[in-house]
């Protein structure tokens, strides 16, 4: 054996035992069975047990609901459906909403991927592998916002439009988030715009920021609930509490999102626990 067949030979020994140190690429493991996973660094985790919201139960939402609705069914026949931006105030449902088309779609077999904002910069992978499954997928990114120093919304950009690698017809991506344009905004920004012959031009921070909530086609607003849209939700969740709307209840109901400095679904739901625990 020459010396350098001897050379190759210990090199291939030296990268056996390499390769035993260090691990593989992660695979994503959509076990069949299930139709609810969550994204971890070492790749898909089961959710035997998903949180099933009730779309019914969800109060002043008709116009979202029957919008996502419509885009969930379109995208499980196989027609045009589009990426959804859930957008607005908090604890308005949005994240709910979410989850309802699960319990609503099942059936279907539709199927949902939770992917936290950390691991965005991972979506082609994760795309890529739900691809070969035959299943249809909602990736699902919860309370979505980037901050000015954050790069990471760039890989959700190129997954929505303007990558080579287009997105499958089975993966369809769901985002809520507080933030409308998803980052951050600054008087600064506004400042930097210019008028051109009598037109305003966005400065070219703002155009970048606004580019990326752009590319969602489906984009949904949720607003603060007036006072009264708020008591229905709380006599909602008292009674499936198997408790009745008193008037002490209401008026305690008011003080309750007065301390908080909100009325939303969330606050009703926290306040009838809080009135439950008092009986």
């Amino acid at each position: 054996m020459s010396e350098l067949d001897k050379l190759f030979k210990r090199l291939d020994l030296l990268l056996d035992r390499v390769q035993t140190l260090i691990p593989g690429p992660t695979e994503i493991d959509t076990e069949p069975g299930y139709s609810a996973y969550r994204w971890l660094p070492q790749g898909l985790e089961v959710i035997a047990q998903f949180d099933r919201v009730d779309q019914a139960e969800l109060l002043h939402l008709e116009r979202q609901k029957n919008l996502l609705y419509r885009n969930t069914d379109q995208f499980l026949d196989g027609k045009v459906a589009n990426n959804a931006l859930l957008w607005g105030a908090r604890g308005t449902g949005k994240s709910s909403l979410i989850k309802a088309q699960l319990s609503e779609f099942e059936d279907r077999g539709l199927c949902i991927v939770e992917v936290p904002k950390s691991a965005t910069n991972q979506l082609f992978e994760i795309i890529r592998r739900l691809a070969d499954d035959g299943r249809r997928f909602i990736i699902y990114l919860d309370d979505l916002s980037f901050e000015a120093n954050d790069d990471s919304y760039k890989a959700l950009k190129a997954c929505l439009e303007g990558s080579l690698q287009p997105q499958p017809g089975n993966v369809i991506i769901y985002a809520t988030s507080n933030r409308r344009h998803l980052m951050p905004e600054s008087m600064q920004d506004n400042l930097d715009s210019s008028m051109v012959d009598g037109q305003l031009h966005p400065s070219d921070a703002i155009e970048e920021k606004i580019s990326l909530s752009d590319r969602f086609g489906l984009w949904l607003s949720f607003h603060p609930f007036t006072q009264d849209q708020y008591l229905a939700v709380v006599e909602q969740a008292v009674q499936a509490r198997g408790m009745k709307m008193s008037d002490a209840a209401r008026t305690e109901s008011i003080r309750f999102a007065t301390q908080r400095g909100s009325r939303s679904g969330r606050i009703a739901v926290q306040f009838a626990s809080y009135w439950e625990s008092l009986q």
